[in-house]
């Protein structure tokens, strides 16, 4: 199994241009856990959501990365 993010703009269209390689995680914890160091950097690169995969299944989309 592989976790990875998809980065997303504001309409939720992918965002591949000024951000991080696609990094792959071996555990759901991994990837939240390196989110939790990175969205200020990524919110910087113009990402507003994210999508968490295990594969090609959404564990939940959609997320902001603003405060609320």
């Amino acid at each position: 199994m592989a976790w990875r993010w998809r980065y997303e703009d504001a309409n939720g269209g992918e965002v591949t241009e000024g951000v991080m390689p696609v990094d792959e995680f071996t555990s759901q914890a991994d990837a939240e856990s390196w989110l939790g160091e990175n969205w200020r950097e990524l919110l910087a690169a113009s990402v507003e959501k994210v999508t968490l995969l295990e594969d090609d299944r959404v564990e939940y989309a959609g997320m902001s990365l603003r405060e609320e």
